[in-house]
């Protein structure tokens, strides 16, 4: 404690310089701005789903021209200290300028300082009106904006054959969220702290009969994570535990989610690297009413909302009334005597049936699969609506849910 206690005093009589300098370089800053305007912001890099998709739809909007200025301007970004996977940042400074955390925080906190004494809008902050949300789809408009150079590729194909791949085979990234990954950043004692996350987590072993599926249609299937809380059980040889591999590594997990030919995801941090690299993917998704409903190329599925008190699973428009149509803590479903239960082995293998079946072009679309789609999104519509947000969550609709779990579920869609 005493430690640390002096690095910190020492780190701000380090900093108290770079604030004094940081003063005239704002007002510098502030006076060019009619004729050139300097912008900036703060992305976290601790978590790479947040990163990753912030800045992939920051310059899906500077190309689509939607929140940008019309005068001439610059825009810089500073990242987070502790960095969630150090492959991924370093394309992105690749991509967008980048400058040290500390100089340039200071002056994004002086500005933020004046514009707040003046109350008005800080014109140098750099905000999306999206934040993590494709409202306009330009994910299915625009091509990613960060790629491998021809030695990563090369890197990248050599670990896919020490993985026993052979050349051009096909692989799945599975990607099942549980407590491991965030509770080991935890000191002894605070391990609570993430519990309002587990609402979302996932068995994966509800996965391996999907898993063993894709391996019989030719795929090899990669369980991603890291410091998972236990291992994916498989004999098949197709079947890789990569979140428990040697050879696991920050490149491989973007390189492996780039190049997936789709990814199934019980939504959670991992999936936006298939996402920015526009690759298919099939999300058992809570809250609904978060889906990620923006993409052509995103398949849904939800887990079961169990009332606790009447042991009756709501339908869609009773999960929106019962106030956890977009709930986002453990607590919120609880104190709402809603249950989440895990969908079945058999619903997580059919979800990725289809998925194949989609992208290979197999997939029979009936009438009735027809009606049974525009009956769901038209009562999540409704709930969106009563929902009221602030900020807008979806955009066009463009994804489907599971059609196999509308046709063997009608009941549900009411």
């Amino acid at each position: 404690t005493i430690l640390k206690k002096l690095i910190s005093t020492f780190l701000l009589f380090f900093q108290l310089p770079i604030y004094l300098i940081s003063v005239p370089i704002f007002i510098i800053i502030t006076f060019i701005k009619p004729w050139y305007l300097i912008r900036w912001n703060f992305l976290n890099t601790s978590r790479i789903g947040d990163f990753a998709v912030r800045i992939e739809l920051y310059c899906c909007e500077r190309d689509a021209n939607i929140n940008f200025p019309k005068q001439k301007y610059k825009d810089f970004f500073y990242l987070s200290k502790y960095t969630g996977n150090k492959a991924l940042v370093n394309m992105w400074c690749k991509a967008v300028t980048v400058l040290p955390l500390w100089l340039l925080k200071p002056i994004h906190m002086i500005s933020n300082f004046f514009y707040s004494i003046l109350g008005i809008k800080n014109i140098h902050n750099i905000n999306s009106p999206t934040e993590d949300r494709d409202i306009y789809n330009l994910f299915d408009k625009f091509d990613s904006h960060i790629s491998f150079t021809e030695d990563e590729e090369i890197e990248g194909k050599k670990i896919l054959e020490d993985f026993g791949l052979p050349r051009d085979a096909k692989f799945v990234c599975l990607i099942v969220r549980d407590a491991g990954y965030l509770d080991r950043y935890l000191e002894k004692g605070n391990l609570k702290r993430w519990n309002y996350h587990n609402y979302r987590n996932g068995n994966i072993d509800r996965y391996v009969m999907a898993a063993e599926e894709l391996a019989s249609r030719g795929y090899y299937v990669f369980r991603m994570g890291i410091n998972v809380e236990k291992p994916l059980k498989s004999a098949n040889a197709r079947i890789i535990d990569y979140a428990n591999s040697e050879i696991r590594s920050d490149f491989m997990d973007i390189y492996l989610g780039a190049k997936c030919s789709f990814c199934i995801s019980s939504a959670c941090g991992f999936d936006a690297i298939p996402a920015i690299f526009r690759r298919p993917i099939a999300f058992v998704v809570v809250p609904i009413g978060f889906c990620f409903a923006s993409s052509e190329k995103f398949l849904l599925l939800t887990k079961h909302h169990i009332n606790k008190l009447t042991k009756k699973e709501l339908s869609i428009s009773e999960i929106f009334s019962s106030n956890v149509g977009a709930s986002f803590s453990s607590e919120e479903f609880e104190n709402n005597n809603v249950e989440l239960q895990e969908n079945t082995p058999e619903e997580i293998r059919d979800l990725v049936i289809e998925m194949d079946d989609r992208i290979k072009g197999n997939w029979k679309e009936t009438e009735q699969d027809i009606l049974l789609q525009d009956s769901f999104w038209s009562i999540f519509k409704e709930g969106i609506d009563k929902l009221a947000f602030h900020n807008k969550p979806h955009g066009k609709i463009k994804s489907k849910f599971s059609a196999k779990y509308l046709r063997d579920n009608k009941n549900w869609i009411n």
